[in-house]
């Protein structure tokens, strides 16, 4: 860590017990992640509970190159407890970061969008226009949830494109629907 882990307590003092274990688990979490510039812990008792009685909060803000990550776990009754969730959840955004750093994140392809631009609906299919313009073909049994009734030239829809046997075709087409 470039600067000094700092340990705060609010509405409560912290045992050196407590503050050692804070201090060793930001230690711990450079094996993780070798690039932390800071790292805040906040650990507050807020209020008291008729039911459970102190309820210790545990706040851990790391600034990391590119981002600043903030960890807020539920409240626990054991103080030891709130600490070891906090750091775990902080180890966890981390290693997340850390993948994404490296660019092992997955990225998901974005389903394109088209719109209906002929239907024959005698015949069972129609073709879609795509953002790009070229028109892929579709057949009924294609369109979820049997809405090929509903289809208008025009419409939008989304779909999953694959190769048939005579060019491009949709595998799946979506009706794309507008909540209010």
């Amino acid at each position: 860590m470039m600067l000094p882990v700092q340990v705060t307590a609010r509405h409560m003092s912290l045992s050196d017990a407590a503050e050692s274990a804070i201090r060793e688990k930001a230690a711990k979490l450079d094996t993780f992640f070798d690039r932390i510039m800071s790292c805040r812990v906040l650990v507050e008792a807020p209020h008291r509970s008729q039911h459970h009685g102190v309820l210790y909060n545990v706040r851990i803000d790391l600034t990391v190159p590119g981002a600043e990550l903030v960890v807020k776990r539920e409240p626990n009754e054991d103080l030891y407890v709130a600490i070891r969730d906090a750091f775990n959840a902080a180890r966890r955004q981390l290693q997340g970061h850390a993948r994404k750093q490296r660019g092992e994140v997955k990225v998901h392809e974005e389903v394109p969008l088209g719109k209906i631009s002929r239907l024959y609906e005698g015949q069972g299919y129609g073709f879609i226009e795509t953002l790009d313009g070229r028109e892929v073909y579709f057949h009924e049994n294609s369109v979820t949830h049997g809405g090929f009734q509903e289809l208008v030239i025009g419409m939008t829809v989304r779909f999953a494109e694959t190769d048939g046997e005579e060019g491009p075709q949709a595998a799946v087409v979506a009706l794309i629907t507008k909540t209010h």
